[in-house]
């Protein structure tokens, strides 16, 4: 079963892992030093934002490090994008009013 990006960023640990591989490259054992979980259940958090390519490895000697797949985050972006629009409309809406009062 192929995953997608929405899959990875359901869950509150893998958008946590996403946002700690946003600073830098980290491997599964510093990844697992900031959860109270196993390092294997950081290890399947990380599998599935493999599995819909949100992040990419890379070794260097014997420690693997993960980095964000910035190119899969724009997949998101592009779908916020639409809901941009209402909030700014909205936003507008309500500065129009303020003024009104």
């Amino acid at each position: 079963m192929r995953r997608d990006i929405y899959q990875a960023i359901a869950d509150p640990t893998r958008r946590a892992i996403l946002a700690l591989l946003a600073i830098g490259a980290m491997t599964p054992n510093a990844l697992a030093e900031h959860f109270n979980t196993s390092r294997q259940a950081v290890s399947k958090h990380i599998q599935i934002l493999a599995e819909c390519e949100a992040v990419t490895q890379k070794q260097n000697g014997r420690e693997i490090y993960y980095h964000v797949n910035a190119n899969k985050m724009k997949e998101i972006d592009k779908w916020l994008d639409t809901f941009r629009k209402i909030w700014e409309d909205r936003f507008d809406q309500l500065d129009n009013v303020l003024n009104d009062l």
